[in-house]
């Protein structure tokens, strides 16, 4: 018989079945699924993190946590999904502004300001500190470095091992942001130090090793040449930063199925040992990965689909 064609299941929720739903009470003009999903998350802050951030990016377009706030104006989770749709709204404009629309500084402040009500609302919550340090970077100085060194503290003490907190930091630093190269990967290789066994914090290196990659391809796009970045990616020092997160997350992680909040983190390091060479962590990745896959970041290196697809039968996953 033959074998079944593989095709890779991009889910943007990641297999997370009731923030489907509560996505889909959004396309229908509900915000009621919204409150029951972030009430039935708790305290779950990895969790809540990763369901507020992509009910963000779905309610950025529509009028759900204005309407959900017209009914619960003191609704403490209410006022964290606006903070994190409004910072998701100034994402998109600063979009727009690099297709020559002028950058709107209020929307900016406004998501500020939507951020620290919600951390008030909210005080044990991380959540909205990881939305005010993303929507920091989009002020064109960025900010100062003591407030910037306060709202981190602030998040590390409610939740020390945030992924998503740790890496709005890492863009934060980053070259195409207020950093550079050196202090963006100093900051993960840091993080990754102390993590304890089985944290998925030394993923933060995969991380930074993409954005890299991202800044000197579009660098090299300026001056029409792609020169050095072939080794980008399988130096030795690349190779042994995907091993050490193997051996450190992986091999001590449980043994259990991936986790919606997992599936991005796994992804980037997959894509991180296919094209460092380290085939034996890249096939059991893949196999553990199954069907279920992010675009990104296979998607800067290639059509993701195919992408994968490659590696999969290079590997004789």
């Amino acid at each position: 018989m033959a074998r079944d064609r593989f095709v890779p299941d991009f889910d943007p929720d990641c297999g997370d079945a009731d923030l489907t739903a509560a996505r889909h009470d959004i396309v229908i003009g509900r915000w009621q699924g919204l409150r029951e999903l972030l009430r039935s998350t708790g305290a779950d802050w990895a969790l809540r993190g990763h369901r507020v951030r992509l009910l963000a990016q779905a309610c950025a377009g529509s009028s759900a946590v204005e309407s959900w706030l017209a009914a619960e104006p003191r609704s403490a989770d209410a006022l964290v999904l606006r903070a994190a749709t409004e910072t998701a709204r100034a994402f998109d404009l600063a979009i727009a502004a690099g297709r020559g629309v002028p950058i709107d500084r209020e929307r900016i402040d406004g998501a500020v300001l939507a951020c620290v009500r919600a951390t008030e609302a909210y005080p044990a919550d991380p959540t909205p500190l990881v939305s005010l340090i993303s929507v920091a970077r989009l002020y064109p100085q960025g900010v100062r470095r003591g407030e910037l060194a306060r709202w981190w503290d602030e998040l590390h003490r409610r939740d020390p091992y945030s992924i998503e907190g740790h890496l709005q930091v890492l863009h934060y630093y980053s070259s195409r942001w207020h950093g550079t190269h050196g202090l963006m990967y100093d900051f993960a290789r840091e993080a990754a130090g102390v993590a304890p066994p089985g944290c998925a914090l030394p993923v933060l290196v995969q991380y930074a090793r993409v954005e890299e990659f991202r800044y000197a391809l579009d660098a090299a796009r300026g001056r029409h040449s792609a020169v050095g970045l072939g080794q980008h990616w399988d130096h030795d020092g690349a190779v042994s930063d995907v091993r050490r997160t193997w051996q450190r997350w992986i091999l001590e992680r449980p043994d259990t199925p991936v986790t919606p909040v997992e599936l991005r983190d796994l992804n980037y390091l997959a894509h991180g040992a296919c094209h460092a060479g380290a085939q034996d962590v890249a096939a059991e990745l893949l196999r553990l990965l199954g069907r279920r896959f992010t675009r990104t970041p296979w998607s800067y290196t290639g059509e993701p689909t195919k992408e994968i697809t490659k590696w999969r039968g290079q590997l004789r996953v």
